[in-house]
């Protein structure tokens, strides 16, 4: 446990399973399709075809399916990129620390021919992996959209700079553990404003059509939960001037919270440098929520392409357990001086 192990994924998962190792959630950034050389011989990500990257990507997953618990998650960032010629194939993405010393690896021509893609065609790789994923046994629940307020300037004048990106949630299951209340944010400006509104005393219109009994306003007026009466043995609640509804007392969200909302399906996260990296890293803040929902305390968090280390960092600072493998050597020193501070942090910089 809290572990990274140098090499091929598929091998190292191979070996977990056979150790009956299991985990509770996946979350992770894999190379991506033909956009960067990583300069170690087995990498992901240099196939000839769309279909062979799509293929070997369902292959991987497959391995984190059988590491899962029967209720575990799994949140998979991907980024897209353009068939060219050659030299209009852009990165959209800012993966988790990959090799700095490569300039990138654009898609030859004969090979987006190979997948049916013409010049200029945006791939959709991230859809492709989900679908994919999807007809090999996997639940897709959500995709989400991930909005970088600083995106990575593009100098094309054809279409919009691409300023977001995906992360899928998929289960294993189809109920699964999912925290909600762990990731829920604060309501908008606008939503507290109209809460503090004195409905009471708003005039009102009459754009209600036949409408005699005065003007109609946008809200009724109601305290709270705590007015519901019950009948008899049924399970009911009087709203004035409403229709039955049903409601437990004893339920834990017996009181409005007016303050906070569940998560939205758009996160605004900018992309950060790491000081250890030269190269820009999976933020951390992109993994937090993942995590924070996706896992209870001491639950094992796992990522099988660690790059320089963001899964572990994340799981250490939030009292997770991490399990996690790299293909390239070079990022151990990386890891290591990363966890290691972090640890220190955490301890109050004592040693």
């Amino acid at each position: 446990m809290n572990k990274i192990i140098f090499g091929d994924c598929r091998q190292t998962m191979q070996q977990m399973i056979e150790k009956r190792t299991k985990i509770q959630m996946c979350v992770t950034s894999p190379p991506y399709f033909g956009l960067r050389d990583y300069g170690v011989d087995g990498q992901l990500g240099l196939e000839k075809t769309v279909d062979e990257y799509v293929q070997n990507m369902v292959e991987v997953f497959r391995l984190v399916r059988e590491l899962l618990h029967d209720d575990g998650t799994l949140w998979l960032n991907l980024g897209d990129s353009y068939a060219g010629s050659g030299r209009g194939m852009t990165r959209t993405s800012l993966n988790d620390g990959k090799n700095p010393k490569t300039k990138g690896l654009v898609l030859p021509k004969q090979n987006a021919a190979q997948s049916n893609l013409k010049p200029k065609d945006l791939i959709g790789i991230p859809w492709r992996v989900a679908f994919a994923l999807q007809a090999d046994g996997w639940y897709l629940r959500q995709d989400i959209i991930w909005h970088k307020p600083n995106p990575m300037p593009e100098s094309i004048t054809d279409r919009c700079t691409k300023a977001h990106e995906y992360i899928f949630l998929f289960s294993k299951s189809r109920k699964y553990f999912f925290d909600y209340l762990a990731i829920k944010e604060p309501v908008a400006e606008s939503s507290l404003k109209r809460l503090n509104q004195n409905i009471n005393l708003q005039k009102g219109s009459n754009r209600a059509v036949g409408k005699s009994n005065g003007p109609m306003k946008a809200v009724y007026s109601r305290s709270s939960r705590d007015n519901f009466k019950r009948f008899d043995s049924k399970r009911a609640a009087v709203i004035p001037n409403q229709l039955y509804g049903t409601h437990r007392e004893e339920r834990p969200d017996c009181a409005y919270d007016l303050l906070t909302r569940n998560k939205r399906s758009v996160w605004q996260i900018s992309t950060k440098p790491y000081k250890g990296a030269h190269f820009a890293t999976f933020p951390i803040d992109l993994i937090e929520p993942c995590i924070h929902a996706g896992s209870r305390v001491g639950d094992v968090v796992f990522d099988p392409f660690m790059g320089s280390g963001t899964t572990a960092a994340a799981a250490i600072k939030h009292d997770r357990n991490y399990l996690g493998c790299e293909l390239n050597p070079e990022y151990e020193h990386l890891q290591i001086e990363r966890l290691e501070a972090l640890e220190k942090a955490l301890r109050g910089g004592s040693d």
